[in-house]
């Protein structure tokens, strides 16, 4: 069973970013590093066309539940902040993500704007050596179309591969550094992407995972038919599905508008679970737990995200944000997560095996 270790609540100084940029319902422009020893963690968030890291610490503290399981976050300060010095985007930041790679002391930057422009940076562990840009990549039209919002994620076997859904160019562009490898074109407008494990157990990664619409669609590399997509299951129609992650056991979760998490095993591709009306509004954002698959995380529109069982559909606690949510992600090798509200307030949770 998991618990909260500490729940952190710090405000992102004024003199950083005075006023956050909007950007869309389900943008995730932050992302998150613990260092080795757990005692801090570097928060990486995005307003307008900069990126921003923060450091808080992670000292333990008691942590105070109030009605229904609900986390009390505890005050505490900024430790170090300051402007990512790095190529900016031509528009608003819509993603950024981390990349821990084979080497403990190196970390991946990418983020990707409203018009589909690729940035990713080589930096040290300690966030301080940012000036290495890796590879700039533009839209395959030349950033010409409507901005929209627009996704990104890395290869689990390959930290230079990576995939750019743009929502309005109804597309999705894999790249090995600055190189083209393939497009694909969705029949809606994408809202998340993620690589798949290799569920056979090789080390390439081949297939993606899209939601488009009230769909969840499953691309592959290396079929031509088709355009490469290679399955298709349909949710409750109408409703928009908004999120979609990976487990390290191969399932795979999607929601979104209809308030209901489902998990697919990818052998069959037939629901394994489902979790019916587990978000009082509209599910932005699921992360399966590294310490235990059985549990995820869950991001809801009404600032609060919570941990819960999706085989017993039962929530162990839950925690809020004091305003809409400008991005929230959870750390990629451990169970810490980092919320940040259009309030300026930041939230780190770090959660343990009890």
């Amino acid at each position: 069973m998991l618990k909260a270790r500490s729940l952190k609540k710090a405000v992102v100084p004024a003199t950083l970013i005075e006023h956050p940029s909007p950007a869309n319902l389900h943008s995730n422009r932050l992302s998150l590093h613990v260092n080795e020893d757990a005692t801090c963690c570097w928060l990486y968030v995005a307003s307008g066309s900069h990126v921003y890291r923060i450091m808080v610490s992670l000292n333990d503290s008691l942590v105070n539940e109030g009605k229904d399981s609900l986390l009390i976050p505890q005050q505490t300060q900024v430790v170090d902040s300051a402007l990512v010095n790095r190529c900016p985007h031509r528009s608003e930041i819509q993603t950024i993500l981390l990349n821990e790679s084979e080497s403990s002391d190196c970390l991946i930057l990418g983020s990707v704007d409203s018009y589909g422009h690729l940035i990713v940076s080589r930096m040290d562990s300690d966030g301080k050596d940012v000036e290495k840009l890796t590879f700039y990549v533009s839209p395959r039209d030349f950033g010409v179309g409507e901005a929209g919002w627009a996704g990104l994620c890395f290869s689990p076997s390959q930290w230079s591969m990576t995939a750019v859904a743009h929502s309005f160019g109804k597309s999705v562009n894999v790249y090995d550094q600055d190189l083209h490898l393939r497009t694909f074109r969705t029949l809606w407008y994408p809202t998340a992407v993620t690589f798949l494990q290799d569920i056979y157990g090789g080390n390439e990664s081949s297939m993606l995972a899209v939601t488009e619409g009230c769909q969840l669609s499953i691309w592959d590399m290396r079929v031509k038919e088709k355009g490469g997509c290679v399955h298709r299951i349909c949710g409750s129609v109408g409703d928009i599905l908004y999120a979609v992650c990976n487990s390290s056991s191969g399932n795979i979760a999607v929601g979104g508008a209809d308030r209901t998490m489902t998990i697919y095993d990818p052998c069959r591709w037939s629901a394994v679970g489902r979790w019916v009306n587990c978000s009082k509004y509209e599910i932005t954002g699921i992360s399966f737990s590294s310490v235990d698959p059985d549990y995820v995380y869950i991001q809801g529109v009404d600032y609060e995200v919570f941990c819960g069982q999706w085989k017993e559909n039962k929530k162990t606690f839950s925690f809020r944000g004091d305003s809409n949510w400008l991005g929230f992600s959870k750390c990629q090798k451990r169970d810490v997560l980092g919320g940040w509200c259009d309030s300026g307030s930041i939230f780190i949770a770090d959660v343990v095996e009890r």
